[in-house]
């Protein structure tokens, strides 16, 4: 029998089938977590907020679509646990608020007659799902907040947009389920791509693709199988099945909040707000991170990983009644975790200062314990570079601040430090890089120390950027909005044209003795425009060896190493 509308008992199933399809994969799920936290045990964590809402649905007696639609939504509410546990939550709350919304003359209750939108009275049809799944997109994006690509809200985005395209009323409810699977798995693929733990982990995100297991445990109940049509063969790059982890396991850097903090609020107090409860979020964000604070006056769930899991619980008792509470100590998992993989704190760490993507991965690829996001114009502050030194671990811990105006900070933070922090005042990104090369984690400190400072005087920095005001500088007379090139502290050239500028700058500085020309091109530079500079270059500099690499730095339309 073809289906092309879900009623209430039909959601109900398919709801069955996300479940087993989740709780038979949860281990698997498991193993591709990156984050070694309490809460980053995705596969568990969906499982449990997904058997919530089995939970909520067991105690339902009634199969209106309307009556299914909120179950599903309370007990995914009532049961979320960790941030994969709320995103899921929130996801599955859009759904179910859009499919419970009267659509195009849709009216819920009792199924009779047809609605506008080609589906029964009290059932949603392939294009009202589609709807759906974008729904839930927006509001799982608006419940964290940071929100962050190449996870499962990437993945959930990417399957309401596709699914909007593909959607008709008339489409078989398992076709759409089919298609909206396919998109997720293809956009699942390029998630290491599209997060650097992810890709240095060797795996796909956890809460992707226990996502798209939900998804295929719809599908799988709705076609009466138990068979989930789903391959695993392209998550991994590690044929053991987990993240792979580098020398020195720096993906288990130590934990700056350390409770995993998870509660409900019920029973509100007569005068709670919902402005009340954004301002509990507010005070949460402020007392740590991965914080969600969903819900509404009936019932709010909420996650923070904090140093101060009580001071969060008083907070809340100001709303309402407390319940579920679940509190975790990262730091002893994060100790466990460390003793299971026998990581020792080695002699030599480093931590930089960058801004981009692309930076930041070259500078991870390069074996950087630690990039803190800063630059020119977000300049962290001692503490910051402190905090970020005693996250490493290693013994002794060299500073690359890479820009001038970070440079005081960094030589604070040695007296804020556990660690033993040595600054190297790297003026440039360019500066920073060329340092880290000459990193010999097994020569003395001295040697080190000598070896980064000579590495670093070897380039020649240069930087395309814009005038922020009107000014005159030496013999240029700038306006605000000029192009202009700098070498690592003046300015030596400016024009109307970013090709144009860089050109004038090499002109100035390339020399007969250099081989090296490497640009990082920055977040407002497409490549293919980076690409025509490049071949220019070539054909000046024959001589020379040209690399461009997407930096993706903001300010900065180049980042330009002459060597």
């Amino acid at each position: 029998m073809v289906l092309k509308s879900l009623n209430g008992a039909a959601l109900k199933k398919i709801m069955y089938g996300g479940y087993a399809a989740i709780e038979k994969n949860k281990d698997y799920v498991d193993s591709l977590n990156v984050f070694p936290v309490p809460d980053g045990d995705t596969g568990v964590n969906m499982t449990l907020t997904m058997k919530s809402v089995i939970k909520e649905l067991d105690a339902l007696k009634s199969v209106e679509l309307d009556d299914v639609a909120s179950a599903i939504s309370k007990g995914a509410l009532k049961g979320a646990r960790g941030n994969s546990g709320v995103i899921l939550s929130q996801i599955l709350k859009g759904m179910m608020n859009e499919i419970a919304r009267p659509v195009e003359g849709r009216i819920l209750g009792k199924m009779v007659g047809t609605s506008q939108g080609g589906a029964p009275k009290g059932a949603t049809n392939a294009q009202q799902l589609a709807r759906a799944v974008e729904v839930g997109a927006k509001i799982a994006y608006a419940a964290v907040t940071v929100p962050k690509e190449g996870t499962i809200l990437t993945v959930i985005r990417v399957m309401g947009e596709e699914a909007k395209k593909f959607a008709k009323a008339s489409m078989p409810i398992d076709d759409f389920l089919e298609k909206t699977i396919a998109a997720g798995e293809e956009i699942l693929a390029k998630t290491p791509d599209m997060l650097p733990v992810l890709k240095k982990a060797g795996v796909v995100d956890s809460g992707g693709r226990g996502l798209v297991l939900i998804f295929g445990g719809f599908l799988a109940a709705l076609r009466g199988t138990e068979e989930i049509n789903i391959s695993f063969e392209n998550d991994s790059t590690n044929p053991g099945g987990g993240p792979l982890l580098e020398d020195g396991g720096d993906d288990l850097g130590e934990i700056e909040f350390a409770y995993c903090t998870q509660f409900n609020i019920v029973n509100m107090n007569k005068t709670t707000t919902i402005g009340m409860i954004d301002n509990l979020r507010d005070k949460l964000c402020a007392m740590g991170d991965s914080v969600a604070c969903v819900g509404d006056l009936d019932l709010v769930n909420l996650h923070v990983h904090t140093n101060t899991p009580g001071e969060a619980i008083t907070l809340a008792l100001n709303l309402g009644e407390v319940t579920d509470v679940k509190i975790d100590n990262m730091l002893e998992q994060n100790r466990e975790m460390r003793a299971s993989r026998n990581i020792e704190d080695k002699d030599q760490g480093i931590v930089v200062v960058a801004a981009g993507e692309g930076i930041t991965t070259v500078f991870k690829d390069l074996g950087v314990d630690y990039v803190i996001k800063g630059g020119q114009t977000m300049n962290p502050s001692a503490e910051d570079i402190a905090k970020a030194a005693d996250r490493v671990y290693a013994k002794t811990v060299y500073v690359f601040p890479n820009n001038k105006n970070i440079i005081l900070a960094a030589r604070h933070a040695q007296e804020l430090s556990k660690k033993n922090i040595v600054v190297i005042p790297t003026r440039t990104i360019n500066e920073g890089i060329s340092a880290c090369i000459a990193f010999d984690p097994d020569a003395a400190i001295e040697d080190n120390v000598d070896a980064f400072h000579a590495a670093a005087a070897s380039v020649k920095s240069a930087s395309i950027t814009y005038a922020v005001r009107s000014t005159k500088f030496d013999r240029f007379q700038i306006k605000q909005g000029d192009l202009i090139g700098m070498d690592s502290s003046t300015i030596i050239a400016k024009g109307t044209a970013v090709s144009e500028v860089a050109t004038k700058v090499l002109e100035k500085l390339v020399s007969m003795s250099t081989v090296n020309i490497t640009m990082f091109y920055g977040e407002g530079v497409k490549e293919k425009d980076a690409e025509t500079l490049k071949a220019k270059v070539e054909a000046k500099y024959p001589n020379c060896e040209v690399s461009i690499i997407q930096g993706g730095q903001p300010v900065y339309y180049y980042l330009i190493s002459i060597e």
